[in-house]
């Protein structure tokens, strides 16, 4: 899946000042698993890429590491790889990822207000 472009060429200042921060935001956190990796990253800090394939059952390898990589590349996670023989990642949230806790504990208290009714 493509990740949302825009054509600022295409629409007026006061609709890109408004539009363009709302959509980086969701381009950073589109995909069906990136808010749950976030989530795990925040509650155990620093996590093994087989350990957090099996805290999220129904991802496959393939995605978890698209999205992590996407994740990675728009500064939310940082990879560290060791040059071990078994190879080691482990990925932990940045700061700029941390940045975004606040946001994923109001999504939290949202999603609860829907489990209770």
């Amino acid at each position: 899946m493509a990740r949302h472009q825009y054509d600022p060429n295409n629409m007026t200042i006061d609709t890109v000042q408004q539009i363009c921060p709302l959509t980086k935001a969701q381009d950073v956190i589109a995909g069906r698993w990136k808010i749950i990796i976030l989530s795990h990253l925040h509650e155990h800090g620093v996590i093994r890429f087989n350990d957090l394939l099996r805290m999220i059952p129904g991802v496959s390898k393939g995605i978890l590491t698209r999205q992590l990589r996407e994740l990675e590349e728009d500064g939310a996670v940082h990879r560290e790889v060791y040059k071990v023989v078994p190879p080691k990642v482990e990925y932990s949230l940045t700061e700029q990822g941390k940045q975004f806790l606040p946001v994923l504990e109001a999504m939290r208290v949202w999603g609860k207000t829907f489990l209770n009714s």
